[in-house]
């Protein structure tokens, strides 16, 4: 079939502007294929998730590393190491943690929890975090022995911020000398929050409290009364914790139903 002057200017115009399309689609071609603006467009969702600010420099420099991957994964491919079991293995378990997490987004879209259920469980909250907040320092160690020479050492004088520094375990608070941020007790393990609360202000556990983490040293520096936020102020926090128990609720319904062998 021959085409007329006229249709082969048609055919060549919609040709053009398909062409146009794609590529207004497309972030780069590397060695002929088409990186997708879609890719960009889901990195740049993800850092500005992260805090970091939409423009130009930062699409920019997220365009020149999906470029960059691309090069190496063309060579990657050009070696066969996508035939690697071990590779293989890694990408089945990328493709299967993305289903995942899509799946867990589709749930929390789909499923709104009431005013009156988030106002439930913020009432509930409020009863279990107390009345008061406490501020503490502990040492963490490995053994009971250790930590009862530990009391012994400082019911005799020993500073407490010094023997946390050298000998506590949790990273997180021997640099400050074992001190803790205010907490109420329920942010606690109970061990640890049942031992806390029957201290007085600058008393000191007389035996060690043990936990999943060890076995600990407790000294109560001062309390507060606690200021619980308004409901409106926590409202998404805590629509959050619902949603996330229901989702694993949904989980364990799978699982019973799964035929696994």
């Amino acid at each position: 079939m021959r085409l007329t002057k006229f249709s082969q200017v048609v055919f060549g115009s919609i040709l053009c502007c398909a062409v146009m399309s794609v590529q207004a689609q497309s972030v780069a071609k590397v060695n002929g294929v088409v990186i997708p603006q879609s890719r960009l467009d889901l990195m740049v969702k993800a850092a500005v998730a992260q805090g970091q600010a939409d423009g130009p420099e930062m699409r920019k420099a997220l365009r020149e590393n999906l470029i960059a991957e691309e090069i190496i994964a063309q060579e990657a491919l050009k070696k066969k190491l996508d035939k690697d079991s071990e590779v293989i293995a890694q990408m089945e378990i990328a493709r299967q943690a993305v289903l995942v997490r899509a799946f867990q987004a589709d749930y929390i879209k789909h499923n709104n929890v009431s005013d009156d259920t988030l106002r439930k469980e913020y009432d509930m909250l409020k009863v279990q975090m107390g009345d008061k907040e406490y501020r503490a320092r502990h040492i963490l160690v490995e053994n009971e022995n250790t930590a009862k020479d530990i009391i012994a050492s400082l019911k005799k004088g020993g500073n407490f911020a010094k023997i946390a520094e050298e000998k506590s375990l949790d990273e997180g608070s021997k640099s400050n000398g074992g001190e803790l941020n205010w907490s109420p007790p329920a942010a606690y393990v109970r061990p640890f929050s049942e031992a806390l609360v029957r201290l007085s202000k600058g008393g000191l556990t007389d035996q060690p409290v043990q936990t999943s983490f060890g076995w600990h040293v407790i000294q109560l520096m001062d309390t507060r009364p606690m200021t619980v936020p308004p409901f409106e102020e926590v409202k998404q926090n805590i629509q959050q914790r619902v949603l996330q128990r229901e989702f694993g609720t949904v989980v364990q319904d799978l699982r019973s139903k799964a035929k696994v062998e």
